[in-house]
């Protein structure tokens, strides 16, 4: 079968993902780690990236990635073999390093890909490995570049976190704050409050429905193939709540008071839903409040009869 295409384009901005076959440690010693980073500056300067943030983990990475040549595919097929071969040879080791092709999921440039630097460079604190107040002690990832300019390459972009925490300044003083923020966000994302921050490595494409509506026109036939389900579904879901808000403006406030699942306006709403867009019935039950998928088809069924 052949391979799915992905959507590429100069300048496209990418949240890159692979972890080692069937999650195995790929990276469970230093040297392993360095070996990686020591490849990833090798591709970035073959291919012309601009990489905005990074982080190795035990059995994954993640990278934040700009494409000023369009060739992310190319640039991670050459890291992720050279990397592999070299592993293998040092550790006398044959077979597939990686779980197979990575994830490339596209990002809107500006806040959208400042939100995923943050996820990144919060990796080791979600998996316990240090606090967010330690963070620029984790050798292995972008931000203890970012803390110790010296230490960065060429192809590094610091700005980008640092403008998306609230467009902190690449100064010792806009480093502190930034760790704070990571540090304010990191308690955020565990009690529950920052929900949106889990699912940046989710979907086919992280940005705003601008974005996403131009890419998707655009790119219609590649996007068709790329998707997965969840991702089909994702953007589907988009459209859904796109058109759920607009109904709901139409509705006088004085009906939306009424919160039972067989009021009036409820019914409405839902049978305008089915009629214009292939909403299910567990979405509408879910956000119209209105008990079950069974209930939801019913009260459908008797608003046809009304109208």
């Amino acid at each position: 079968m052949a391979r799915k295409h992905r959507i590429e384009y100069e300048g496209a901005c990418y949240h890159v993902i692979n972890r080692g076959n069937y999650r195995s440690w790929v990276f469970e010693d230093e040297g392993a780690k360095d070996a990686f980073e020591q490849c990833l500056a090798e591709a970035a300067v073959r291919s012309g990236w601009r990489v905005h943030a990074w982080v190795v983990m035990g059995n994954h990475f993640h990278l934040a990635v700009e494409t000023p040549k369009a060739n992310l595919s190319a640039g991670m097929q050459w890291l992720q073999v050279s990397f592999a071969a070299r592993f293998n040879r040092y550790r006398r080791e044959q077979g597939r390093l990686f779980q197979g092709r990575f994830k490339g999921v596209l990002v809107e440039p500006g806040d959208s890909l400042g939100q995923v630097c943050h996820y990144i460079e919060l990796n080791p604190v979600r998996a316990g490995i240090l606090p967010a107040a330690q963070l620029q002690c984790y050798r292995f990832g972008s931000f203890m570049r970012l803390w110790e300019p010296k230490q960065r390459p060429e192809w590094y972009v610091p700005v980008t976190g640092l403008s998306g925490a609230g467009g902190l300044a690449d100064t010792p003083k806009g480093r502190a704050k930034y760790r704070d923020y990571l540090e304010w966000l990191s308690r955020e994302i565990e009690q529950g409050r920052e929900q949106a921050y889990l699912n940046l490595s989710k979907g086919w494409a992280i940005g705003s429905e601008g974005f996403l509506a131009e890419v998707s026109a655009k790119y219609k036939g590649v996007q068709d193939q790329t998707w997965d389900g969840a991702s089909k579904r994702e953007w589907r879901e988009r459209q859904w709540d796109r058109y759920l808000a607009k109904l709901l403006k139409g509705i006088p406030a004085r009906e939306r008071k009424d919160p039972r699942p067989s009021a009036h306006w409820k019914a409405q709403v839902a049978l305008k839903m089915k009629a214009e867009t292939d909403a299910s019935n567990g979405w509408l039950a879910e956000k119209l409040k209105m008990s079950t998928p069974t209930f939801v088809s019913k009260q459908v069924g008797l608003a046809r009869k009304w109208k």
